[in-house]
C-alpha cells in the first residue's frame, strides 16, 4: 500500500512534490491535484506525497457540532491512494495545538522542515492555518524566499456541478443519488465494516444477511433503502444486494441495520472485516402486508441487481 507515515515519525526530503488537505472522499477534484502531484515528481524524480490530517479538522476546530460525517475513514483514503500510485500518505494528527499555528508556521515548520518539499500543489480554493488565513498568495511568496515551487490547480466541475465534499455527502445521504456520488467520486462509494450477528430473519425467509457494523462511528450511510452492491470478502468480489433502514415489515424493529446478501456465498463471515461498493440505489424501503410479500420484493430486487452488476 501507499506509505502512511504519521509526522512524527516523517524523514525530511526535500526531494518531494507535496500537497495538502483533508481529501475526505479523495474525488475526482482531489484526484486532479493528486495526478498534478504524481507528474510533477515523476518530472523530478522526486517522491509524491499527500499530506492529510485525523481526526477531520472540523471535528476539532467546531466540538460543540456533531461528528462530521466521513466519505472516507483514513485506511481507505491509504487504499484509495495506492490505487492512483501516490508514494506516501503523512498523517497529521490534528489538536487544538496544531489547530492555532499559522499559516507561514505550517508552511516552514512543518512542510519546509519537517517534511521537505521541492513543489507545492495547491487547489485554487485552498485555504489553510490558523482561521484558514493561508493562501496561494501565502505559498508562492514561501515558495520564493525558501526555494520551493508552487503550481494552482484550477476548479474542476462536472456537469454544472463544482466537485466538492459536500457535495457528494448530500448526494449520497440526503437524496440516496448513488449514481451521481460515482460520477463526482470517479469511483463507487464504499464502506468498510466488520460482520456482526443479527436476528437470521433473513436465513429463515431464504434471504441470509451479513449484519455490517461500519469500522467508523461517523462513516456516512447512504440513505434508507435497497441498493444493488458488491462486496469483498477476504479478497474476493461477489454480487449482492443491501438494506439499509429499519426493516419496517417485523413489528418492533426501530434500530437501522445495514445487511448484505450475497449472491452464491454461503460461508460462514461472522466477525471478518468485508467492503461494500454502492452500485446503484434500486429502491426505498417500505413496509409489506406479511413476508411473502417481502420475499416477492426480494426476488425482484435480486433480478434487478444481477441486470445492474452485469456492467459494473
Amino acid at each position: 500500500m501507499a506509505e502512511l507515515v504519521y509526522l512524527d515519525d516523517v524523514k525530511r526530503d526535500p526531494a518531494s512534490v507535496v500537497t495538502v488537505g483533508t481529501f475526505d472522499g479523495v474525488h475526482k477534484g482531489h484526484r486532479v491535484l493528486m495526478e498534478t502531484v504524481l507528474k510533477k515528481a515523476k518530472k523530478r524524480d522526486a517522491r509524491s506525497v499527500i499530506v492529510t490530517f485525523d481526526p477531520h479538522p472540523r471535528d476539532i476546530i467546531s466540538p460543540g457540532e456533531k461528528g462530521i460525517k466521513l466519505l472516507t475513514t483514513l485506511q481507505e483514503r491509504r487504499e484509495i491512494l495506492e490505487d492512483i500510485g501516490i508514494d506516501r500518505m503523512v498523517v497529521i494528527p490534528f489538536d487544538r495545538d496544531f489547530s492555532l499555528l499559522s499559516s507561514e508556521e505550517f508552511v516552514e515548520d512543518i512542510i519546509y522542515q519537517k517534511i521537505g518539499v521541492g513543489e507545492f500543489v495547491i487547489g485554487y480554493d485552498h485555504h489553510f492555518g490558523r482561521n484558514r488565513e493561508g493562501t496561494i498568495e501565502t505559498i508562492e511568496n514561501l515558495g520564493s524566499e525558501l526555494g520551493f515551487d508552487a503550481y494552482v490547480v484550477s476548479k474542476q466541475e462536472v456537469g454544472d456541478k463544482t466537485v466538492s465534499s459536500t457535495v457528494i455527502r448530500n448526494a449520497i445521504n440526503g437524496d440516496g443519488d448513488i449514481e451521481l456520488a460515482t460520477e463526482l467520486l470517479g469511483r463507487y462509494y464504499m464502506l468498510n465494516g466488520t460482520v456482526v450477528h443479527g436476528d437470521k430473519r433473513g436465513k429463515e425467509i431464504g434471504y441470509p444477511t451479513a449484519n455490517i457494523m461500519p469500522e467508523h462511528p461517523n462513516k456516512i450511510i447512504p440513505k434508507d433503502g435497497v441498493y444493488a452492491v458488491k462486496v469483498r470478502v477476504d479478497g474476493q468480489w461477489f454480487n449482492g444486494m443491501m438494506n439499509i433502514g429499519t426493516r419496517p415489515t417485523f413489528e418492533g424493529e426501530d434500530k437501522r441495520t445495514l445487511e448484505v446478501n450475497l449472491f452464491d456465498f454461503d460461508d460462514e463471515i461472522y466477525g471478518k472485516s468485508l467492503q461494500v461498493r454502492f452500485v446503484k440505489r434500486i429502491r426505498d424501503e417500505r413496509k409489506f402486508s406479511g413476508v411473502d410479500e417481502l420475499v416477492e420484493q426480494l426476488r425482484e430486487d435480486e433480478k434487478q441487481s444481477l441486470r445492474i452488476l452485469k456492467n459494473a
